[in-house]
């Protein structure tokens, strides 16, 4: 690893199988493209990972060819161990939802929101909140969200709540952070994000730690239309555990590099890190085409904050640029982006996986 400004190198590294009568070694990539691919290109996609024999999920989603009609609410299942993948119940929505989150609490998957897009191009946040089954492929509507918000990071606590921070709602990014009890379907509202509210950015949790970086704000009206602007900032959320409604939130220095929108992202609570791969350098709308008129392009880079140095360290590169995720998911010592867009906006049903030394 390395850390940003210079303070150490450790590298992004392969793992080596050794036997233990000396044979050969032999040699894994830092990051590669998985074994197998989604059923059909997908993007803006909500992932999560579940089951005791890791099964990889996508839920909802925009199709290859871009336009409101390729909204989706299919969801795949891809099995690590048999790397296959097939086609599950789809999302129970009446039309497909973008931009919609998908979190793993207790063996069920919470899949929160999205929004729907109109032949007219209006787009509409949508309310709804399922629980996803794996052992029986069905899902429960559960209470709705209090603010319907998409775009917005999802992060699970102590196996039981589950944080929405900020996002987009009908209108107008919102502050609010939003909080889910698994265990009694209620909710209630956590301290407030303090940062401009944004859509589009990326988070992770790890302990009683969360931190939300990038995203797009709104910088007012330019001829009647709004005007979205790519927010360089970062914040740190610490939690009390005795109540997860009190966040204590400070900002920390923005990473370096410029802020990218739609990036994968996770906690690793072994690790102490809050991980981020990919992402786009230029605010798009769903077509990857950016608001500004430019297309954005994909980073392929992999870096992670330090939760104990209050850092950012550079981690490697993915095996290829990537943009427009919902979520990045770990199985193992591997962690896998499902989807997404290439360097030509193109939709893709490739996944990809990448390690970290330890």
């Amino acid at each position: 690893m390395k850390i940003l400004g210079g303070k150490y190198l450790a590298g992004l590294c392969s793992l080596l199988a050794v036997s233990a009568c000396g044979q050969e070694t032999a040699k894994q990539p830092l990051s590669a493209t998985a074994e197998f691919i989604l059923p059909v290109p997908m993007t803006n996609n909500a992932v999560a990972v579940a089951g005791e024999n890791p099964v990889l999920y996508s839920f909802n989603g925009l199709k290859s060819g871009k336009t409101w009609k390729d909204a989706s609410r299919a969801a795949f299942a891809c099995a690590i161990n048999t790397k296959t993948c097939e086609e599950i119940a789809p999302v129970p929505v009446s039309e497909g939802r973008l931009a919609s989150a998908a979190v793993t609490v207790a063996g069920k998957i919470y899949i929160f929101g999205g929004y729907s897009v109109a032949e007219n191009g209006d787009e509409v946040s949508t309310p709804e909140l399922f629980a996803y089954d794996p052992l029986t492929d069905n899902y429960t509507r559960l209470s709705d969200m209090p603010t319907p918000v998409d775009d917005m990071v999802a992060l699970p606590y102590q196996d039981r709540y589950i944080y929405l921070v900020s996002g987009w709602h009908d209108e107008g990014n919102v502050a609010v952070v939003q909080l889910y009890d698994t265990q009694s379907d209620t909710w209630s509202m956590a301290s407030e994000f303090p940062g401009k509210p944004v859509f589009g950015h990326a988070g992770g949790i790890a302990g009683n730690s969360m931190v939300i970086t990038d995203g797009v704000a709104v910088a007012g009206l330019v001829n009647g239309r709004r005007k979205f602007v790519a927010a360089p900032f970062a914040w740190r959320g610490d939690i009390d555990p005795a109540d997860p409604a009190r966040i204590t939130w400070r900002a920390v220095e923005a990473h370096p590099g410029g802020p990218l929108y739609r990036m994968a992202a996770m906690g690793d609570e072994d690790r102490g890190l809050i991980l981020f791969a990919g992402g786009g350098d230029n605010p798009y709308n769903y077509d990857g085409i950016g608001f500004d008129g430019v297309p954005a392009s994909p980073t392929d880079r992999i870096f992670g904050f330090d939760l104990k140095t209050d850092q950012w360290i550079e981690l490697g590169k993915l095996a290829e640029p990537s943009m427009d995720h919902r979520g990045l998911v770990k199985s193992g010592r591997d962690y896998y982006i499902m989807g997404g867009m290439n360097a030509d906006q193109a939709v893709t049903a490739r996944i990809m996986k990448f390690r970290i030394d330890d």
